[in-house]
């Protein structure tokens, strides 16, 4: 068997595929491994360069990789497209990620450590509670608005719509939306506000430092070594944009709110 120089690997739930190459091209395998089988088939192979897509789960399979004396490098999706072939397969994917991992001026994405996508977590969380609670907010606004009855803008004028809600002696509201509406219509003050303040306060406990108003520096936002590692590891925007996509950041569009937003409700 050719000593193997660098081997692609094709990430999946069940089904993975692994793609060998020898220092001077020449395929050396390409077989399908099931999820059990991964660590067990890189625990026998000689140490070498392993390559995937910086994708779900790829930081995790870094790690473990890494731990039997591989180099791993996680390339960004957008980079390894134009090296697949004509038909979209797990072999010629593989095959692609081995081929572009090969390329001496390739760009790679810096492996994550399970606390810094512990703390970025943490962070996503933060966001979907704030657009929970938007959701929230609004459909009562909408719902009551069909009833005549509207708030202006704000947070704070919420609470009014929220009072007519609970309140057993308003008659503008049908009793039967008051009974099956009043546990749910209360949630987007208190608890959705709780909450974000909740995981906004450990977002900041794990950045190591407090947010003082709109960061002009978005390097020193809360919770940005957590999704982008160290200020150090980016060379520049689009260097910081390879990140970006790698790390799945960009499927959700995110808002940077004052430190006083994060406080909302306490």
């Amino acid at each position: 068997m050719k000593q193997i120089s660098v081997i692609g690997l094709d990430l999946a739930k069940q089904s993975f595929q692994v793609h060998g190459a020898a220092a001077d091209g020449t395929v050396a395998f390409n077989r399908k491994l099931r999820r059990g089988e991964v660590l067990r088939f890189f625990e026998k192979t000689p140490p070498c360069l392993v390559a995937m897509e910086a994708c779900g789960g790829s930081h995790y399979w870094a790690r473990e990789i890494m731990a039997f004396g591989h180099d791993v490098r996680l390339i960004p999706p957008v980079y390894v497209k134009p090296f697949v072939k004509r038909g979209k397969t797990d072999a010629a994917d593989a095959e692609a990620i081995s081929e572009a991992a090969s390329r001496k001026t390739m760009r790679f994405v810096p492996i994550k450590s399970a606390e810094q996508q512990a703390s970025a977590m943490i962070l996503k969380v933060r966001a979907l509670l704030v657009r929970q609670q938007t959701q929230a907010i609004n459909a009562l606004r909408a719902h009551l608005s069909e009833l005549g009855l509207v708030a202006a803008g704000g947070m704070a004028k919420v609470a009014a719509l929220i009072e007519i809600v609970r309140d057993e002696s308003d008659r503008r509201l049908p009793i039967s939306l008051k009974k099956s509406s009043r546990e749910r219509l209360r949630t987007p003050k208190r608890s959705f506000s709780f909450e974000i303040a909740a995981t906004g306060r450990s977002v900041r406990r794990r950045d190591g430092r407090p947010a003082r108003g709109l960061c002009r520096d978005w390097l020193h936002l809360p919770g940005h070594r957590a999704q982008f590692g160290e200020p150090s590891q980016v060379l520049g925007g689009r260097r910081q944009k390879e990140f970006i996509l790698g790390s799945g950041w960009a499927a959700q569009p995110q808002t940077v709110e004052p430190e006083d937003a994060l406080e909302v409700g306490e």
